[in-house]
């Protein structure tokens, strides 16, 4: 758990490191945009871990040790981003960092209707599949039945 908490905030300090290093160099957004990407992955890793409970023990969910380093992870991960947002917004402008923001979340949400569509689909796909197949079984059934039915009945003639 913790490893993996660490993962993040490590995430964080990297991308700030580069977006730092890369800033003033930049001449666009899409300079510094995968450090600005990784920055914000690696704040929901550590925002994930620290809402993530269920698997620990006790003592790792409520260990003092534990609950004190997701919430200064947590605040040292958000002062990153607020540093960032301050940096990108002198540098390209005001509002440039909300508009980033609000651009990758229109873009996750996108993603997660494409993904439901697909599964809506995929199951309707399913549900005709199964139709079609009892439908093919229930005709099989009952051509086999007509034939059966037939042959008893020719069996059956006086010769």
């Amino acid at each position: 758990m913790i490893a993996e908490t660490l993962a993040g905030i490590a995430l964080v300090k990297s991308a700030v490191d580069g977006i730092k290093s890369a800033i003033n160099t930049a001449k666009d957004v899409g300079e510094v945009a995968g450090h600005i990407d990784n920055l914000l992955t690696g704040e929901k890793q550590v925002q994930q871990q620290r809402a993530k409970k269920s698997g620990s023990s006790i003592g790792d969910q409520f260990g003092i040790k534990s609950v004190a380093q997701e919430v200064i992870d947590a605040r040292l991960a958000q002062e990153q981003i607020n540093e960032m947002r301050n940096l990108v917004d002198m540098r390209f402008g005001p509002g440039t960092w909300q508009s980033i923001v609000d651009e990758r979340a229109r873009r996750i949400q996108e993603a997660k209707e494409a993904e439901r569509q697909a599964k809506i689909k995929a199951q309707q796909e399913h549900e005709e599949f199964v139709g079609g197949l009892k439908q093919s079984a229930l005709i099989s059934l009952i051509v086999a039945t007509a034939a059966g039915l037939l042959f008893a009945a020719i069996a059956l003639l006086p010769k």
